[in-house]
């Protein structure tokens, strides 16, 4: 019945310790021989999502930088892009130098940072991807950005998302993908719309889709996918919206959704 599965990586792929279990890797495998595509569907960089799906074996397309992009495993090729609008872009960042918020940009699969702090090593240590410090972003801004994310307190970020929803939710994709993590892309960069691409691309139905997440991220892909499961973990909102709510990243709950919806066990 279903014949693409797309799964979150953070605390829904990963357990507690960032691992990907032998019980989920084996309920991939076994999927994937069963004729099944199986991806990944992440606000990770392209480059830190790489290193994930290569640990399980994936040799297909992955949705990268929350929808912004879709590539290829094996030869890196590009399928779907849709890059942060350059206007916007300038204003957001005038937004964040006012308020001195810590940004990072993302521009061809490099993280850039304005200044070295313990923010920017965090990320660049969890996500296992090296960066890089650039004092100007005025002149990156010019460059294709797959998305801005400003990482700060959730209260903060909180008291800032009313604001930055009124000047951008028009032309902006605004979601948090942790508590800490404001992201901003394009507003067709979405798990949802990239699950749809992707979804063509290997001539399948929505119908027989599978999304899997834990996030408020991973809400448009929850809502379009045919089977939209939630983790046991999940955000309580991304659990009403869910078809389903699976076992919690640190109980193997992919295997278990995948060994009841696509094997029947």
């Amino acid at each position: 019945m279903y014949k693409l599965i797309a799964i979150d990586i953070d605390d829904t792929l990963l357990n507690s310790h960032n691992q990907v279990t032998e019980v989920t890797k084996q309920a991939l495998k076994a999927a994937q021989n069963a004729g099944v595509t199986v991806t990944l569907a992440t606000g990770r960089m392209f480059a830190s999502a790489q290193q994930i799906a290569k640990q399980i074996e994936l040799n297909v397309p992955i949705i990268t930088y929350q929808g912004s992009l879709v590539k290829t495993l094996l030869d890196e090729k590009i399928l779907y892009q849709r890059d942060v609008p350059q206007e916007a872009s300038a204003e957001l960042l005038n937004y964040v130098k006012e308020h001195q918020l810590h940004l990072q940009l993302y521009v061809n699969d490099t993280l850039y940072g304005i200044e070295d702090n313990e923010r920017i090593k965090a990320y660049s240590k969890n996500s296992n991807i090296p960066y890089k410090i650039e004092a100007d972003f005025n002149a990156l801004i010019t460059q294709p950005n797959h998305k801005m994310l400003i990482i700060d307190e959730p209260h903060v970020l909180d008291s800032h998302i009313p604001i930055l929803q009124e000047k951008f939710g028009h032309v902006l994709h605004i979601t948090k993908s942790k508590p800490n993590f404001l992201e901003f892309m394009h507003k067709q960069g979405t798990k949802g719309e990239a699950l749809k691409f992707l979804a063509e691309h290997f001539n399948c139905q929505l119908s027989e889709t599978i999304a899997i997440g834990d996030a408020w991220n991973d809400r448009e892909m929850i809502q379009v996918a045919g089977l939209g499961i939630a983790m046991g973990n999940a955000v309580e909102p991304l659990k009403e919206l869910a078809d389903f709510i699976t076992l919690s990243n640190d109980e193997d709950g992919v295997a278990y959704a995948i060994n009841k919806f696509i094997f029947n066990k």
